[in-house]
């Protein structure tokens, strides 16, 4: 057993947390999975208490999922969670680098940022010039700043005209505000996900759409298959995921008639897709790197 108490951040019986916290527990006898919504923070002192467990005496957490949905409200517990870090105790992955991917904005803007492909995009307020987006792109996707497996995404096609289009314009602005405007990209059927650990590259996975889905993601009906990834295209999945500092993540890419491009990098990345597609157990490959990086840690500091 190694003596180090690591916590899960996540959601109490979801499997993603589970194994982890599975494999956590079978390695050092501690298990711990905290839940965001019951924690409290002392301001004064920049303490954290989830019921018994007083955070900041933790060796690590390992920040599986902040919450079920991506929203402000899920960038202030990560806010919350930065006093750990003040504190000394490790985090997987950083709460300041996975904030920069909540919103999707700033996620695709570090991107684009490090010159990343990404598909033409358009960020406005203004509906006329959102209209104009639609034209030039011929087809886009309006995306919601803070979602995730294409929740609240609509298609608007040009050829639907602007009376059409304003109108979904205008529903989809008094929900969400902002306009984020992807051109709409044949993605063959498929695209990837590219899965690294502490920056080193892990596997490939290809979700393969459903024939009456516009997108592939798994909750529209795709399937997880194997990927062979050439050396460039792994290449530019690295280059993606080095704009961020995480421990763990899946790089979002579609093989485009105009050459790969880079859709998003996960917050936390997915065991699922690496289990069920390439065969890998990601989250027990995640715990070896956490348990390592603490004990590198702690031998450095005992020099």
């Amino acid at each position: 057993m190694i003596n180090k108490r690591i916590a899960v951040i996540g959601t109490p019986g979801k499997w993603s947390t589970d194994v982890l916290a599975n494999h956590l527990e079978q390695h050092t006898g501690f298990r711990c999975v905290i839940d965001m919504s019951d924690v409290v923070l002392e301001l004064e002192t920049g303490k954290l208490r989830y019921g018994d467990v007083l955070l900041n005496e933790l060796d690590g957490v390992v920040i599986k999922k902040i919450s079920e949905t991506y929203s402000p409200a899920a960038d202030d517990r990560l806010r919350m969670l930065q006093s750990l870090e003040a504190d000394g105790v490790r985090c997987f992955s950083s709460p300041s680098q996975i904030s920069r991917l909540i919103n999707r904005l700033e996620g695709t803007a570090a991107l684009a940022s490090g010159s990343v492909p990404l598909p033409p995009t358009r960020v406005t307020e203004n509906t006329d010039e959102a209209l104009n987006a639609i034209k030039a792109f011929g087809k886009a996707i309006l995306k919601p700043l803070y979602s995730t497996k294409a929740r609240g995404m609509v298609v608007l096609d040009a050829t639907d005209g602007d009376t059409v289009n304003t109108q979904k314009l205008n529903a989809f602005k008094s929900e969400h505000g902002l306009f984020y405007l992807q051109k709409f990209v044949n993605l063959g059927g498929q695209d990837l996900g590219m899965v690294f650990l502490g920056g080193e590259y892990l596997c490939t996975y290809a979700r393969v759409g459903d024939a009456n889905a516009w997108n592939t993601t798994i909750r529209s009906g795709g399937k997880y298959q194997a990927f062979d990834a050439s050396p460039e295209l792994i290449e530019l999945g690295r280059n993606a995921q080095s704009c961020f500092d995480l421990s763990f993540t899946t790089v979002d890419i579609a093989l485009t008639d105009e050459g790969p491009v880079v859709f998003e990098v996960s917050a936390f990345g997915g065991f699922s897709g690496a289990l069920k597609g390439c065969g890998i157990e990601a989250a027990e490959k995640l715990c070896d790197y956490v348990l390592s990086q603490l004990a590198a840690e702690t031998a450095e500091a005992s020099e």
